[in-house]
């Protein structure tokens, strides 16, 4: 499957990165893994500027980026029509719900995953990386970012960033670079405010979601 090369865009990388590069299985707990690709794909608005993260909201700046109906494309329109701004804690708790399940459908019609029905009917699909080598490469792009021998990429950092916050960090430091590494934080700051806004909360939405029982998210039109 050479012609895989990955999609570019933040949530599938991390999704990549919280399962099983063979069988599929998550590394994470459910509510982790859906809130952190729930601020993947806040993430996906934010580095093409299409909505900006300050001051604890979110507010969007464009009104439509290419691709309406894709998964990031409805996320900003029910932003567009959203007659108040909600904090960023509210986004991703709103996002989690379905993140991992739209994230993984994507990344089918893209064809990284495939899905495999399980033994058991009533446990519903799942889904495997089609390739070894593309399920492993979001890794190495965050090897890339945690290598201290130079600047990261904005698309790199948050893909640390969030990863971390989402308790994939024993897998970053699995494949750490040997020599000269960069910590998490360090490379954090390399992203401007609202990305490391971002991370920061859904760190603390993690932690959360861990310690505390389960929250409903705030209502928004669907």
């Amino acid at each position: 499957m050479t012609d895989l090369g990955g999609t570019g865009l933040i949530a599938d990388d991390l999704y990549l990165l919280a399962h099983h590069d063979v069988t599929g299985k998550p590394f994470v707990q459910p509510r982790a893994l859906g809130l952190g690709i729930g601020a993947g794909l806040l993430a996906e608005l934010v580095l093409p500027g299409a909505i900006t993260v300050g001051r604890g909201s979110v507010v969007p700046v464009a009104r439509r980026i290419r691709g309406d109906e894709s998964v990031t494309g409805r996320l900003l329109n029910l932003m567009v029509s959203e007659p108040e701004r909600h904090p960023v804690r509210e986004w991703l708790l709103f996002c989690a719900r379905t993140a991992a399940e739209d994230v993984a459908t994507r990344l089918e019609r893209s064809g990284y995953l495939a899905t495999a029905g399980g033994r058991v009917p009533w446990r519903g699909k799942r889904w495997v990386p089609v390739d070894v080598d593309c399920a492993f490469a979001p890794l190495l792009r965050v090897r890339a970012a945690l290598d201290a021998s130079r600047p990261p990429s904005a698309r790199g950092a948050v893909l640390a960033g969030l990863a971390a916050a989402s308790g994939l960090g024993f897998r970053l430091k699995e494949y750490a670079v040997p020599r000269l590494p960069r910590s998490v934080e360090e490379t954090v700051e390399y992203l401007d405010y609202g990305l490391r806004e971002l991370v920061a909360q859904t760190q603390a939405a993690v932690d959360s979601a861990i310690l505390l029982p389960r929250q409903k998210p705030s209502p928004h039109r669907t």
